[in-house]
């Protein structure tokens, strides 16, 4: 179950826009798991998921009581609702939400992260121990969609709304994709070090993916995309540097630290050959762009005037386009539109008020908390495959402060896939410390 969905969301999970055919099929493919784990599916355990559980029980519960009809003078109370007053005509029910459609469509979305959380709950040791490998053959085959997409190959999915001759692989946004390759940054070396006995050739494997992965990441033309891959480098040598350092007990003291020099030359002068033969499209991205044309640094203000406005009660989840329509100025009017905030922790303070924000809040203190567990307890596989999961959610936060990546189905998948591992990992960690 788990493996077929995975699949899924790499064929149709790329997008987050409401009207790309990707939608249709990966939320009917997430509702034919879910029945079929339902229905045929091993019993679930949930021993030390329940964390993971409430909080999402509660973004499914968010939407549904933004949809839940108020009297006239409910709503008309609402900040910001008097905009949908006709003069002269009659005062219906409406719900919470400015954007009924919009927020339905959020409702719907999340059948992925629940279905994604019900199958892991279903799965065996082995599917978790297989895990590192399984996502990290995910982003290797993404990451060959997207060089081919490189090479000239003019291949666009028919169930994304990408643009034609971005490097976006199988995401319709380009940061996305660059974040995707960035977990493999994280996932390689956890790989390599999985299985002592193949450590060797696992290696030797996970450092020419690594390579890879930061050339990929400079084709995407990506430019969060380059500060997430040096995040996740960073991240990789804590995850495995102990483990290195134990491997290389015997050697010299001068070994260690001349890898990381090695590794640090080769991966710089990668990416300075890859800028010097104009294929580094991020960091030419980067140079060329001055703050004042960035669409994203004009429209802040007017965003932070939308959160006050709506706020405690946010405007309704998924509606940020038609909503921004409404107090867009006129100079920031130009043929595109502009689709979210592109900072999630704002968008959900404009979507979702007060309760969005505490719900926000408390997934990060649980994750921050459940982390600080997991990376001073002894690393056992369950703990590392645990630190594995804090990193990946880490990106996604790091991502979102700039970027929306946890709109798409995949990275919603990805989310839970590591609040399971983390939650696992604490609880392995609880019981060590446990008395005998």
């Amino acid at each position: 179950m788990t493996i077929a969905l995975l699949v899924l969301l790499w064929v149709v999970g790329g997008a987050s826009r409401a009207d790309v055919m990707g939608q249709v099929v990966v939320r009917a493919g997430s509702w034919a798991i879910l029945i079929a784990a339902i229905l045929a599916g091993p019993r679930p355990v949930l021993t030390g998921l329940k964390p993971v559980l409430f909080l999402l029980i509660a973004a499914i519960a968010l939407p549904l009581i933004q949809l839940i009809p108020l009297p006239p003078a409910g709503w008309q109370a609402l900040p910001g609702r008097d905009m949908l007053l006709v003069p002269g005509g009659p005062v219906p029910w409406r719900p919470w939400t400015m954007t009924p459609g919009a927020t339905r469509n959020a409702l719907a979305s999340l059948v992925v992260p629940a279905t994604t959380f019900v199958v892991l709950t279903q799965a065996n040791e082995r599917v978790f121990r297989w895990m590192p490998a399984i996502l990290m053959a995910m982003i290797v085959a993404a990451m060959l969609f997207g060089l081919l997409q490189f090479s000239g190959t003019a291949f666009n999915s028919p169930f994304l709304n990408d643009t034609p001759g971005a490097v976006s692989s199988i995401f319709a946004n380009r940061n996305h994709f660059a974040l995707f390759i960035a977990m493999g940054c994280l996932i390689a070396p956890v790989w390599a070090f999985m299985d002592r006995e193949a450590l060797r050739w696992r290696g030797s494997i996970a450092a020419g993916l690594v390579v890879l992965f930061v050339l990929t990441i400079l084709a995407t033309g990506s430019r969060s995309g380059m500060l997430l891959g040096a995040a996740a480098l960073a991240l990789a040598l804590a995850l495995v540097g102990k483990r290195l350092r134990r491997r290389l007990a015997g050697a010299p003291r001068w070994v260690l630290p001349t890898l990381i020099l090695v590794a640090v030359v080769v991966i710089g002068g990668a990416v300075a050959l890859s800028f010097a033969a104009d294929r580094a499209d991020s960091i030419n991205r980067l140079i060329a762009l001055e703050t004042g044309e960035d669409m994203r640094s004009r429209a802040r203000p007017t965003v932070l005037a939308m959160i006050a406005l709506y706020m405690p009660f946010g405007s309704g989840l998924g509606g940020f386009d038609p909503v921004f329509r409404i107090h867009e100025p006129f100079a920031l009017l130009k043929p595109t539109y502009f689709n979210q905030a592109h900072n999630d922790f704002l968008g959900i303070a404009l979507d979702a008020g007060i309760a969005g924000a505490a719900l926000l809040a408390v997934g990060v203190i649980w994750w921050l908390v459940a982390s600080i567990r997991v990376w001073r307890a002894c690393p056992d596989e369950a703990v590392q495959l645990a630190r594995l999961g804090s990193t990946l959610i880490l990106l996604v936060l790091l991502a979102s402060a700039t970027d929306y990546p946890a709109r798409t189905p995949t990275m919603m998948a990805i989310l839970v896939v590591g609040g399971v591992l983390l939650a696992r990992g604490r609880r392995a960690s609880d019981s060590a410390a446990l008395p005998p």
